[in-house]
């Protein structure tokens, strides 16, 4: 039960009702009219701003109009009292036998309280994570992590058909990188001393049990090989490793996503060829050189004649290359034929979770929706997470260890739990950028907002276990007796809890559910 959309559906008949004694023509456009909690409890249960939205529709003054709806609202069986408020406000009071019955209609559905069928089953991919399998997860991915995993629930829990992916870059130069690292750690495990990692290889202790592995099933056979016969062995095994070290960081925050995209696939399938020939076809492709950056000119800039995504067609900045001057696809070709991959899997809403300094994929990802399936055929969400830092009471806290350059996903995990985690990744705006302070988010204090929450969890157990004690907890209870303030006040938050998930899942914004909470 959702008290204010269902009541958002009332007033809109009180609407209807008005336009038809006016005998207005045609159909009132009502998507603008709301029904919420006031933001004062004393102005009532449920306000509307239906007077203030339709005035020039209904051709008169927002109070004259208001008080023809609250005539038709004051009609309603669970309208105890209907007020106008400032230039046209209306506020509703319900009658006392309202609150009971959601306080019970909450309790029936448990656990599935507040979903609904808001999204109608529409296919969704929420991408996120999707780091590069280069090492382990850093405290950075977290809040992606986190956010994607939050929003991917909400969609689900709000009617939408959700797939959690993760894209996995395994075709570009990274993961040679990554595999020449591994092979120095072979050498390594095969007792060679290997001094200190040279510049531009990863010098993590992470790859150490890749190195490890690999002299365990070859021995010291990879040594005899050329780079070129050893280099796709040893890259697949540091792959293979590295992912199943990423799947089990995001395991330890509650996190498991179902697909798990591999770029390699779209150019070993030729997936990559195929989409750049039928864009060509479709005329989104052609043949062209592009003007200098803006600014200060690079010296390895060259004026070329390339082969373009005709990006500025559909919103983008410039044009987009989708072939290096060496022939190789860029990597905004792979990202092309990922996008249109997954609307050929029938997503209607693609959703990625991004890093801060993603903000230009923006506009490049929607033009790539809009020229495979056609302009608003497919909508394209780019959500991104700002940075975090890392405190310890105050003080800023130092890479790790084991990774070499960064902290990781699971030392913060380790040390405070995944709860922990999640809440706070989860307590600021995506947008906004987020201070970590150990000392803090576990603090046993009403100024920690996750102990707080959780404090208030166990209170409630505890009172639960104690009605059972006393042999309280069976029969049915007596709602009408709850008519305390406080009471009330608790039973009012509650019946907002659908409005939430509704609001947020629309608005993509997962922490709101923090901060009811």
């Amino acid at each position: 039960m959702n008290l204010f959309s269902d009541f958002l559906a009332s007033i809109r008949t009180a609407a209807n009702a008005v336009a038809a004694d006016l005998a207005l023509q045609g159909t009132i456009d009502l998507d603008k009219v709301t029904a919420e909690p006031p933001r004062d409890p004393a102005h009532g249960d449920i306000a509307t701003n239906a007077a203030m939205v339709l005035t020039k529709a209904f051709g008169k003054p927002p109070r004259v109009l208001a008080e023809a709806i609250a005539v038709e609202l004051r009609k309603h069986t669970d309208v105890a009292h209907v007020d106008i408020a400032g230039p046209g406000f209306i506020n509703i009071w319900l009658r006392h036998t309202v609150l009971p019955r959601l306080l019970d209609a909450a309790l029936s559905h448990g656990g599935s309280y507040g979903g609904s069928r808001l999204g109608g089953g529409l296919k969704a991919n929420v991408e996120y994570v999707s780091a590069n399998p280069t090492g382990p997860l850093h405290v950075g991915h977290c809040r992606g992590a986190v956010f994607g995993d939050a929003l991917a629930q909400l969609l689900t829990e709000t009617g939408f058909d959700v797939t959690r992916e993760y894209y996995i870059n395994d075709a570009g130069a990274q993961v040679d990188t990554v595999a020449r690292s591994a092979f120095l750690r072979y050498r390594e495990a095969l007792g060679e001393t290997i001094g200190e990692i040279p510049p531009g290889l990863y010098p993590g202790d992470y790859l150490k049990p890749v190195g490890e592995a690999l002299a365990r099933e070859h021995g010291d056979g990879l040594l005899a090989l050329d780079e070129a016969q050893w280099l796709p062995l040893v890259r697949a095994k540091a792959m293979a490793m590295m992912m199943d070290l990423i799947r089990n960081d995001l395991a330890a925050l509650n996190i498991r996503q179902e697909v798990f995209f591999y770029e390699k696939s779209l150019h070993d399938s030729g997936e990559v060829a195929d989409t750049i020939a039928d864009l060509r076809a479709a005329g989104h492709v052609y043949q062209g050189s592009l003007p200098p950056p803006k600014g200060e000119v690079p010296d390895d800039w060259e004026d070329r004649e390339q082969t373009l995504f005709r990006a500025t067609a559909f919103g983008d900045d410039m044009d987009r290359p989708l072939l290096k001057s060496d022939g190789s696809f860029t990597y905004f070709a792979s990202d092309v034929a990922y996008s249109r991959n997954k609307i050929r899997r029938g997503y209607k809403e693609l959703i990625y979770i991004l890093g801060a300094d993603h903000g230009g994929y923006v506009k490049r990802l929607e033009a790539v929706a809009a020229a495979v399936a056609g302009p608003g055929a497919v909508k394209v969400v780019v959500r991104l997470c700002q940075l975090v830092k890392l405190y310890r009471a105050g003080e800023p806290v130092r890479m790790s260890k084991r990774a070499g350059e960064f902290v990781t996903l699971r030392d913060v995990v380790d040390e405070v739990g995944p709860d922990v985690v999640r809440f706070m990744m989860l307590f600021r705006k995506n947008e906004a950028p987020l201070d970590f302070d150990f000392a803090k988010v576990t603090e046993q204090s009403k100024d920690n907002p996750v102990f707080y929450v959780q404090y208030a969890h166990a209170r409630t157990c505890s009172v639960l276990r104690n009605a059972e004690a006393e042999g309280l907890s069976g029969g049915k209870p007596d709602f009408a007796s709850l008519t305390d303030p406080a009471e009330t006040g608790i039973i009012r938050r509650i019946a907002e809890y659908p409005r939430l998930l509704e609001s947020a899942a629309i608005a993509h914004e997962p922490h709101r559910v923090a901060f009811y909470l």
